[in-house]
């Protein structure tokens, strides 16, 4: 059974930090291509940052670059999206990805809300 399982989200003030995992179970995670999105209210699901099967490349959305950083790993099939700087345009439900050539798997999501 496949399962993805984001944790660490919460309320936290602007300029503040916060560290969300995603632990994956039922699938060869070290195969797959592992993303963040995001989806805010009354707005369509973005990708925000992507990380290659061995981590060796990442990519970010332009409105997280600089303060958002996707790292994996594959030894506890765990991706991590470590947050900093955070705005109130970052409030959303934060969901984990995972997808290869042939399957892609989503998360129940985590939210995050940035406010004062």
């Amino acid at each position: 059974q496949v399962q993805l399982v984001e944790s660490g989200g919460g309320l936290v003030q602007p300029g503040g930090s916060l560290r969300l995992s995603c632990a994956a179970s039922g699938f060869t995670f070290s195969s797959y291509t592992m993303n963040w999105y995001r989806q805010a209210p009354g707005k369509e699901r973005e990708l925000v940052a992507t990380i290659t099967s061995a981590g060796g490349s990442t990519n970010y959305a332009d409105s997280v670059k600089g303060r958002f950083t996707i790292t994996r790993d594959n030894a506890k099939n765990t991706v991590y999206l470590q947050m900093n700087s955070l705005k109130p345009e970052d409030t959303a439900v934060y969901y984990c990805n995972g997808h290869n050539l042939w399957h892609g798997y989503w998360g129940q999501g985590t939210q995050v809300t940035v406010s004062s």
